[in-house]
């Protein structure tokens, strides 16, 4: 694992590898199925070892979120997606069409809603796992930040500045919707439960 592999807060750092690559890596064995890493912007960046907070909040969020879900619609948790920008992150939840989840061929390409679960990689989370949604036009990206027992709900992608034009904290108690998944309310204070 030495091309590329970096601390979860410190992507970007080293040679930049493609999508392509990665695959190439994973195929000839270079990366196993043990060797938890995503690759990010172009950094083959190692993930952080889920504590018992981080597992029950996503435990809570599968839950939720799967009962939610129109027929057309698929919940992929820790899966993969290929997106722009040489990256093919594994988020906690992605919410994606049915139709780009059956693929034998590939990992679906795009997202209606990503959420990452974050305790030591909110830097991570906020700053450059955003961008790369925010360049890959994904249009709802949510940070379950495990410190303070809040979501933070990112709108409005923009491409061209890998940024969110809106971002809102909901706190413990509220309930936030999502706007590109219909039907999908989550109340705050169960993620933590």
């Amino acid at each position: 694992m030495s091309v590329g592999l970096t601390h979860p807060n410190m992507a970007g750092s080293g040679r930049r590898v493609t999508v392509d690559e990665y695959h190439r890596m994973i195929e000839v064995g270079s990366l196993g199925e043990d060797d938890h890493v995503q690759l990010i912007a172009g950094a083959v960046v190692a993930m952080t070892p889920q504590g018992p907070a981080h597992a029950l909040a996503i435990q809570n969020l599968t839950r939720v979120v799967a009962q939610a879900l129109a027929p057309d619609l698929a919940l992929r948790p820790h899966l993969p997606l290929t997106l722009p920008d040489d990256s093919e992150p594994e988020p906690d939840l992605a919410v994606v069409r049915l139709e780009d989840a059956r693929s034998r061929e590939h990992h679906p390409r795009s997202a209606l809603l990503v959420v990452e679960v974050a305790g030591d990689s909110l830097r991570l989370d906020r700053e450059t796992k955003a961008a790369v949604c925010a360049r890959a036009s994904i249009p709802e990206y949510w940070i379950v930040n495990l410190a303070e027992t809040t979501v933070e709900v990112h709108r409005d992608p923009n491409s061209r500045t890998s940024a969110y034009g809106t971002r809102a904290v909901v706190p413990s108690g509220d309930t936030p919707a999502a706007t590109s998944v219909p039907g999908l309310r989550i109340d705050v204070a169960d993620i933590f439960r």
